[in-house]
């Protein structure tokens, strides 16, 4: 009968439809293959970044402990000078004051 075939058509069927399979097979593989090749140059890529990100925080971190040593290093310079200012002010508002006491007269000389 026609609706079923020889046997032979429809081996035939099944062999185009195994081939057309394996086809599709090869090209879904080919496409996962390209896809898997992007998303490992994509990994490489955030790799790297990840790398020269990681290097300029270890350059932040080295600058930040220079400039925190830099500024101890001033702030104690600024209180030293401070001290000194404050000690040549002292001295000068003394010698001021004893500048501007009465002089002892001298004793005067009765005749």
């Amino acid at each position: 009968m026609g609706v079923f075939g020889d046997g032979n058509g429809g081996r035939r069927r099944s062999s185009e439809s195994g081939e057309e399979e394996a086809t599709s097979l090869r090209k879904r593989n080919e496409e996962l293959e390209k896809e898997l090749r992007k998303s490992q140059e994509r990994e490489e890529q955030m790799k790297k970044e990840l790398q020269r990100a990681w290097d300029r925080l270890r350059v932040a971190e080295e600058a930040e402990e220079r400039l925190c040593s830099q500024l101890g290093e001033l702030e104690a310079e600024a209180v030293h000078e401070a001290r000194e200012y404050q000690s040549r002010l002292l001295s000068l508002v003394d010698q001021l004051s004893r500048a501007h006491l009465p002089s002892p007269s001298p004793p005067s000389v009765r005749s």
